[in-house]
């Protein structure tokens, strides 16, 4: 509880002064003592942020290549699993917010305009610490050596990634976590800065309510089938997952959430070796927050703007089809989703230029939503994975 409420201390805090600055602007005194105190955030969310993410390709290659190695000879069932599992819970999402969205977007968006953003509040300077490698290169290599030093029985490697774990641990624990609140601060005060939230929530905020619905109903979903899986009540299910919901409000990244999703979804009973291994997995794989978002914002975009047509549902079906492909693909970093997806939409729904941006503008609004909807839900994906080794090692 004192990090769920150093979290959402985190969060009030940085809206509070980066809300004082925009609206005091940066003339006069107090405008020069919020600028230097929104600034002051900004910096720590840089430098902080360089340090999160030069961990997560080192958290993703040794805790998978660790929860490969300790599933074992079953690695294969549990990773085809896994994958399986992480792609329909993506389509059902799609599926579900375009049921949705068909019927209330037409209805609420109407006279709906783009908002403009102001200039990006520079930190005092920038400090990069640059990753050993990239998170997909860390996701294949993780895959590589698992599966080689499961099917070879090397001793010797899976100790030694066995200790690179603990190690990683012991900096989660005692580094990336306690610094989260300050990293989350500094996020919120750099977007409360430039008023890109405010403006686009007056604008589309029906729209964007209607997403983060959809985030919890399909939530509600998922923690049902795991409870159900596990013989658990998914109310607490869910609760034990807050903290985790928080810390992706503020981070907007289903990476550098790995660390909470990790801790809360071990409260929820799973065993360490499933979560160690499906969580990262499914910080980069399983994205149906963001395919709920993506097909809901598509849908009032078209609505919004002149020359679109709403798709008819085959067309609608196979885009959800590919979203949930190229969202295995997305980086778990801001705005990683929407870069992944514009692709499909410009082939797939014939967005031009300005209706990508167009999106990319009103995804980012809501973003922290679902990224907290991403790992909410890699949680309950990790408590139907764990309820499917149960059963396949009893068998």
């Amino acid at each position: 509880m004192k990090l769920l409420l150093k979290l959402v201390a985190g969060i009030v805090v940085g809206i509070t002064i980066g809300a004082i600055y925009y609206a005091a602007g940066p003339e006069g005194t107090a405008g020069a003592v919020f600028e230097f105190l929104a600034r002051l955030f900004v910096t720590l969310e840089s430098i902080l942020g360089s340090f999160i993410f030069f961990m997560i390709p080192l958290i993703i290659l040794f805790f998978i290549v660790n929860g490969i190695t300790k599933i074992g000879e079953g690695s294969g069932k549990v990773v085809g699993a896994t994958l399986g599992t992480a792609y329909l819970s993506t389509l059902g999402a799609g599926l579900l917010a375009y049921a949705v969205s068909m019927f209330v977007m037409p209805r609420i968006t109407d006279g709906g305009s783009v908002p403009e953003e102001n200039a990006e509040l520079e930190p005092f300077f920038e400090f990069e610490v640059t990753p050993l490698m990239d998170i997909l290169t860390a996701l294949v290599l993780a895959f590589a050596f698992g599966i080689v030093i499961t099917l070879t029985r090397s001793e010797l490697m899976r100790k030694w990634f066995e200790e690179g774990k603990n190690i990683i641990e012991f900096l989660i624990e005692k580094a990336v976590i306690p610094i989260l609140p300050f990293y989350i601060a500094g996020v919120f005060a750099g977007m409360a800065a430039q008023g890109t939230i405010f403006d686009t929530l007056a604008v589309f905020g029906v729209v964007l309510l209607v997403a983060v619905l959809l985030h919890w109903v399909w939530i509600t979903i998922q923690y049902s089938i795991a409870g159900a899986a596990l013989g658990k009540n998914p109310a607490k299910m869910m609760k034990t997952m807050i903290p985790a919901y928080f810390t992706a409000l503020g981070t907007m990244s289903s990476a550098a959430t790995i660390p909470m999703t990790l801790k809360q979804t071990k409260e929820n009973g799973i065993r360490n070796r499933i979560a160690d291994f499906v969580v990262p997995l499914c910080a980069n794989i399983h994205l149906s927050g963001s395919t709920i978002t993506i097909v809901s914002c598509s849908i009032a975009v078209m609505t919004v703007l002149p020359d679109y047509d709403l798709p008819g549902f085959g067309v609608m079906l196979g885009t959800i089809l590919l979203l949930g492909i190229v969202m295995i693909a997305a980086p778990g970093v801001p705005g990683g989703a929407i870069m992944a997806a514009s692709g499909i939409l410009s082939t797939n729904l014939g967005f031009d230029e300005s209706a990508v941006a167009f999106m990319i503008a009103l995804y980012m609004a809501q973003d922290s939503f679902g990224t907290a909807a991403n790992i909410t839900g890699d949680g309950a994906v990790s408590s139907m994975i764990d309820a499917y080794d149960r059963k396949r090692t009893i068998e």
